[in-house]
């Protein structure tokens, strides 16, 4: 085949696909009155021009919008003087949501036949592997719109499906495994982000560390799943008790201790807030031999900054730590405010 002649077929298949993809009224006057051919999924041979013609109209009513036609490989093919042919595979992207069509190739074989002094279609066969389409139909739109509603659906199902796994992640990795309540990784994610918001409103921002006094007896005296129970019951009165707004973070802070953060408190309400965590606690009333006071308490210690630029989130955590120290050393069971403020003891803590 000369390069003229390879040249030739290129430009006519060229112009049969772009009108056929724009959707060209013009194209109905490209065929010739001999024309035979296969439509889309339809496996009827067409005989005559006149059916063809209905069948193009068809087409461009059922898909009115120009179609994506993505070449993937093309043969030209010289029968003679007065006949050429194009065989050409692509894949077609009809304008509607279509994740399944467009991963087909379909294959066209177009016959040009000379009249004249005119090249005209006296075939056209196209071949879509997607089944045979229903009355009416030139492309399986029924068909592809109703699998695409069930990939749709699919979609959503497996997303949500994800959603929901992602979002039981992030709360198991929050989340401290015996007790339930928030774990140190969230604590110190949550005290960063309330340090910061309360450093640019030159808001207050307070925290109780609390320590549960002679544990290590407990656990010794009653066995260690006694004494997940005692933790997982005082963990459970810290939550319902001290961060009772929102906002607030109870958290288990490493072993025996816990944290309750309390964003906008200043020490005063932090104080009442620790008092009436230690009142319930004692309601609990969890016997333990080897406490003062023969029932499971708490040592406390409070403190409260309005954060400064030079400070970090570990200053308020030092100084509820040590002001927690001060109460194991005052005899425990006993709330300790930061800068040396002692709240009095209530009459069943003196002596202790």
């Amino acid at each position: 085949m000369t390069p003229e002649r390879q040249r030739l077929i290129r430009l006519l298949f060229d112009e049969y696909i772009e009108m056929y993809a724009t959707r060209d009224a013009r194209l109905l006057t490209r065929f010739s009155d001999n024309f035979s051919g296969f439509a889309g999924s339809s496996d009827q041979l067409v005989k005559t021009r006149s059916e063809w013609l209905n069948i193009t109209q068809q087409d461009f009513a059922q898909v009115p919008g120009r179609i994506g036609i993505e070449l993937v490989d093309f043969f030209a093919q010289d029968w003679g003087d007065d006949v050429l042919a194009a065989t050409a595979f692509f894949h077609i992207r009809l304008p509607l949501e279509d994740a399944l069509l467009a991963r087909e190739t379909a294959r066209l074989v177009v016959v040009f036949y000379r009249e004249g002094d005119d090249w005209k279609v006296v075939h056209s066969s196209t071949s879509i592997p997607f089944g045979v389409v229903r009355e009416g139909e030139v492309y399986p739109m029924e068909q592809l719109q109703a699998q695409n509603r069930e990939l749709q659906a699919l979609v959503e199902e497996r997303t949500q499906a994800l959603a929901d796994a992602n979002q039981r992640l992030q709360w198991i990795s929050n989340t401290d495994g015996l007790t339930g309540i928030a774990n140190r990784r969230h604590f110190d994610q949550t005290l960063a982000h309330e340090w910061a918001r309360a450093q640019r409103a030159g808001a207050p921002l307070s925290l109780i560390l609390l320590d549960v006094d002679v544990f290590k007896h407990f656990n010794d005296h009653y066995g260690h799943l006694a004494g997940d129970k005692c933790l997982q019951a005082l963990a459970l009165t810290l939550a319902q008790t001290g961060a009772r707004r929102d906002g607030d973070l109870a958290a288990r802070f490493g072993g025996e201790e816990f944290v309750v953060l309390l964003p906008g408190a200043d020490m005063a309400a932090a104080g009442e807030v620790a008092l009436h965590i230690q009142q319930a606690i004692q309601q609990l009333a969890l016997p333990h031999e080897g406490a003062p006071h023969g029932i499971v308490t708490v040592s406390f210690g409070v403190a409260s900054v309005v954060p400064q630029r030079d400070d970090t989130p570990d200053t308020l955590v030092r100084r509820a730590d040590r002001a927690m120290y001060r109460a194991k050393q005052a005899g425990r069971n006993r709330i300790e405010l930061d800068g040396g403020a002692r709240e009095p003891p209530s009459a069943d803590q003196e002596g202790g």
